[in-house]
This record gives C-alpha cells, sequence and structure tokens, in this order.
C-alpha cells in the first residue's frame, strides 16, 4: 500500500529540490512558482523521504504523520 505525501503549499518557498529530486512524484508550478504534487500516494518512498528531509521550509510531509 503506497503512503499520501503532503505539501504545505503556503510554506513552499518554490526552491525546486523536491522537483529536481523525484520529477515522478512533484512538478514546478510555474504561474504559482511552487512545487505541487503529481500524484499523493508514493511509489517511491526512498524519494520521497529524500525530498521530505532536504525541503529547506519543511513543507513536506507523510499524510500520516501531520
Amino acid at each position: 500500500m503506497a503512503r499520501e505525501i503532503f505539501i504545505d503549499i503556503p510554506e513552499c518557498i518554490g526552491c525546486e529540490s523536491c522537483v529536481e529530486l523525484c520529477p515522478d512524484i512533484f512538478e514546478f508550478d510555474e504561474d504559482e512558482e511552487k512545487a505541487r504534487l503529481i500524484n499523493p500516494e508514493v511509489e517511491d518512498e526512498e524519494c520521497a523521504q529524500e525530498s521530505i528531509d532536504t525541503c529547506p521550509v519543511e513543507c513536506i510531509h507523510w499524510a500520516d504523520e501531520e
């Protein structure tokens, strides 16, 4: 069963680190200048966790750990 990930969009500063690390999970919204999820149900938990750990403003979380 895939875990779900969450981005606190208002907190996102648009650094794109998550997009660079996991382009299958995240994409960059050019209009909003923020990251957004392609699909919240994550298959590659290792990559998602790296994005969580790398986010400079800690706005990415596992949905079950909010």
